[in-house]
């Protein structure tokens, strides 16, 4: 495989730093210090990279419009790992962004072998826990949406199984099913934009999705009906197999503009201006006008046991609704970054940056900064021991538990 990414795979690991070199994903440090506030995920570094995200900054910061959209795969009961994109959807749409979200439910019957009754089931469980956590915007299921079918069709046109082969690994046993859900993925993303037209749109992501957002970037590309190109003293706008009626509309929005059979050049033009015109008479006379898309990639939270966390191994996670007593004991039976004795963890002190505790509040249980930081300081003196720490949060765990219960409880009518 190309990428070196299985995206349905529960067992492999993924090199950030190889990703960052090979493949164009950008650190995303720099691109976030202009937003007004930044969220946990932002400050603590648990979001890493990103793909052309300055869109969606300066969306932010101006108030203009602009897409989130993830899609959550319904294989099974949502978990811990789940939590770090519902979250990150919820605060793009407190920012304004218009939210979206599918049900990957054909995704699932093609990958996973689910049935349509456990798609919906465990469907419903992922979207009462968004609403749980905020989320306002449209939700679907892609076995259900005929918009998305359609979409997912003739994006499919511009993907051929060399594009699979290369970015996925897929062979000739490849089921046809799993290269559709593949299509469909693409028109997820680009959906927001069919309903509400052309608008930046972010895909926050965990890094091992990151080929389902290359290809659909290049896939937005190529459904567009036009290329613009500054040329200097120029600007160029060349067609990509427009209809005759297009270009006649861009010949006339341009008084002084020349027009050869494949393109038409603009003389003295602004590039930016020239670039959103065009798409709007893309869209007008019946194309798409995609604005590619973006995307966040946050790192892996390690499982309670250390590895990847998984589903496959239930100790290294755990479920929303599983009882109080199973989270104790995963918690308190979780992997830690102390020493191998008491003496030796006061003496030389913990390793808090490698501990799955400790990752815990990272990445989900300590909201505030200076307490998160006081944790890192005593567990680096020793003054932190491992059982302490574990017991204080388990207590963060059951009480995130059961407000989280509550509010579930309290938005489960909105799930249709």
């Amino acid at each position: 495989m190309e990428s070196g990414i299985n995206p349905w795979s529960s067992s492999q690991s993924v090199d950030i730093d190889r990703l960052f070199a090979e493949f164009g994903i950008a650190p995303v440090d720099d691109m976030v210090t202009t937003l007004k506030s930044q969220p946990s995920f932002f400050r603590r570094k648990i979001v890493v990279g990103h793909r052309d995200y300055a869109p969606i900054v300066e969306a932010i910061n101006s108030g203009s419009r602009f897409n989130v959209m993830t899609g959550f795969m319904p294989s099974g009961h949502p978990h811990l790992g789940h939590l770090m994109v519902m979250r990150e959807v919820v605060w793009h749409v407190e920012q304004g962004g218009s939210g979206y979200v599918a049900v990957a439910d054909r995704e699932a019957h093609a990958v996973r072998g689910l049935s349509w009754d456990d798609c919906k089931r465990y469907g419903r469980e992922y979207l009462e826990c968004l609403y749980a956590l905020g989320f306002e915007g449209t939700t679907y299921y892609q076995s259900e949406n005929e918009q998305l079918k359609d979409l997912a069709f003739e994006a499919a046109i511009k993907i051929n199984f060399s594009d699979l082969q290369a970015i996925y690994g897929f062979s000739p046993e490849t089921a046809l099913a799993h290269a559709d859900s593949v299509a469909t993925q693409v028109a997820d993303i680009l959906y927001p934009q069919l309903v509400e037209g052309p608008a930046p749109t972010v895909v926050p992501v965990g890094i091992d999705q990151d080929p389902h957002i290359r290809l659909t970037r290049d896939i937005a590309h190529k459904m567009r009906w036009f290329t613009v190109l500054d040329q200097g003293n120029i600007i160029s706008v060349r067609s990509k197999n427009a209809p005759s009626h297009a270009m006649d509309a861009i010949t006339r929005a341009f008084p002084g503009s020349k027009r050869y059979e494949g393109h038409v050049d603009i003389p003295d033009a602004d590039y930016l201006s020239v670039s959103e015109k065009v798409r709007a008479i893309e869209v007008a006379e019946g194309g798409y006008g995609f604005i590619t898309p973006s995307s966040t990639d946050h790192s892996f939270m390690q499982g309670l046991q250390g590895g990847k966390m998984s589903s496959s191994v239930p100790d290294s996670l755990f479920w929303f609704d599983e009882s109080e007593a199973d989270v104790k004991r995963k918690v308190m039976g979780a992997l830690t970054g102390g020493r191998m004795t008491k003496e030796e963890q006061v003496r030389l002190g913990g390793e808090p940056d490698g501990c799955p505790v400790y990752l815990l509040n990272l990445f989900h249980m300590v909201s505030d900064d200076e307490e998160l930081l006081d944790i890192r300081r005593q567990c680096l003196s020793g003054s932190l021991l491992c059982g302490a720490c574990k017991k204080a949060t388990f207590e963060r765990v059951k009480e995130f538990q059961r407000d989280f219960k509550e509010k579930r409880d309290a938005v489960s009518h909105m799930v249709v």
